[in-house]
């Protein structure tokens, strides 16, 4: 049990702090930005992401604990590290991770060359994992009972969710006038591996009677379940196959399929005054496919002298009255997943304005353009228990005809000094593009709670005239 904890340690140190990627949101010089706004102000003849380069990101991270504390050399016992970083989390401590690998995508302009209709397309491989600080069930599996007698061990302190897909979008994105755009992307999600437990409850409790030091009442009451998806078959006996090769064909080809959905708006109040807001992710999915969802339910109870599950007084019995009390079912019943639903929103205003008969179009204005832009972004995402939220402040600064900088502070839950970076240039038609958050953290990486990073290539061709 202990193993299996410090695996679940190591990889809450490689989970992130949010899937908020307010670096790139509203930075309209990159096309990637409407994929967190399908209608944000940006305009192009085409444009296409070199393929499985056009858009790599990552985020890593936990919001109670660092590399450093668990692997300084430092003197401390291993095991007294693991514990340490158990005392102090809490298990209100979200751990989220987010990875993406755009595959392809591209887009062009519909309707002539005076149109501001446009379609863009695109697909990409994406891995969310969810799950919630187990600090009760660390601190049992890491002590045990002996010095927790009248505490009850909460089971539902267990909660995550896991899961590999990949996302084939279509969009379409109009600026009716020059206050008004918006945009809308269809999903179809296809679920490669999944995994769900989220509904437990129970507890472990050991009581001890007065003037009765060497008797004890014990009681497991559980009510779990894990759900999964394109996953049981890894467990057999009998499977010979690659993993990674059968999730890699499940993602893209045989696995479950799911139906989703975005949509947003910019709006101007004045020219320099511009409001967006866009929701992410509003879908489903059906698993279908390998489905497997193992219950523990019952009650346990034992009266008597502890009972020695290690030791030789005939631990057999001890585990099948446990395995009667408590029993495992198996069934085989399709479920559905909800996405992670991502909600921004901004307002930002600029200035600095300086006109030229040469400008590109890549923010939607020919006949006006600002060199800075500053305002606020709000971030909110569903999540078990309580919604992510996050507040953030920005400036963006063009420094040359197409080289741009955003700068962003970001408060969180997780965070009080989150500062990012981002650039993006374009050369000729060739883009690239930049970004970083938790820049500070960098100086010593191992001590940094969270670091996210993402880059990208593309070709985006605009009318000579643009």
């Amino acid at each position: 049990m202990k193993k299996v904890l410090i695996v679940l340690l190591a990889f809450y140190q490689l989970s992130s702090f949010s899937q908020n990627k307010e670096v790139l949101y509203n930075f309209t010089s990159i096309p990637q930005a409407s994929l967190v706004n399908p209608g944000a102000d940006v305009s192009y003849k085409f444009y296409f992401g070199v393929p499985i380069l056009s858009g790599v990101s990552a985020n890593l991270g936990s919001s109670s604990f660092s590399a450093y504390d668990l692997f300084a050399d430092n003197g401390v016992d291993f095991n007294d590290k693991v514990r340490n970083v158990v005392n102090k989390s809490s298990s209100k401590d979200r751990i989220i991770t987010n990875q993406q690998l755009e595959l392809f995508s591209g887009g062009f302009r519909v309707g002539g060359r005076e149109s501001k209709s446009y379609i863009s397309f695109g697909m990409y491989q994406e891995f969310d994992f969810f799950m919630f600080m187990p600090k009760d069930l660390a601190i049992l599996a890491l002590d045990g009972n002996k010095n927790y007698i009248g505490k009850s061990f909460n089971l539902g302190d267990l909660s995550l969710k896991a899961e590999v897909l990949s996302v084939f979008h279509v969009g379409f994105h109009k600026k009716v006038s020059d206050k008004f755009v918006y945009g809308g992307r269809v999903k179809i999600y296809k679920s490669g591996a999944n995994a769900t437990s989220t509904k437990n409850s129970g507890y472990v409790f050991t009581g001890q009677n007065a003037g009765t030091p060497n008797l004890y009442n014990q009681i497991v009451s559980s009510d779990m379940e894990l759900k999964t998806s394109g996953i049981s078959k890894f467990t057999k006996d009998e499977y010979e196959g690659n993993i990674a090769e059968d999730v890699v064909h499940n993602t893209f080809f045989n696995g479950s399929h799911g139906l989703g959905f975005d949509a947003g708006i910019t709006y101007y109040f004045k020219d320099n005054l511009q409001f967006t807001a866009s929701v992410i992710d509003i879908g489903f999915i059906r698993q279908s496919k390998d489905i497997e969802t193992l219950k523990y339910k019952g009650t346990y109870q034992y009266n008597g002298a502890n009972p020695d599950f290690l030791g030789t007084d005939d631990p057999e019995n001890v585990f099948d009255e446990f395995d009667k009390a408590i029993p495992r079912d198996t069934l085989y019943n399709k479920y559905t997943t909800w996405r992670p639903t991502k909600i921004y929103s901004s307002l930002q205003y600029s200035f600095g304005e300086y006109r030229s008969d040469e400008d590109c179009n890549c923010r939607g204005h020919i006949e006006k353009r600002y060199l800075n832009d500053v305002g606020l972004q709000f971030f909110a995402m569903t999540a078990p228990r309580s919604p992510i939220l996050a507040l953030t402040a920005f400036y963006k600064r063009s420094i040359f005809k197409k080289l741009d900088v955003k700068a962003t502070y970001t408060l969180d839950a997780f965070s009080s000094k989150n500062i990012g970076l981002g650039l993006s240039g374009t050369l000729g038609s060739f883009n690239i593009y930049a970004l970083v958050n938790n820049v500070l953290e960098y100086k010593d990486i191992s001590k940094a709670n969270s670091a996210a990073f993402q880059f990208g290539f593309n070709f985006v061709f605009q009318n000579k005239e643009d």
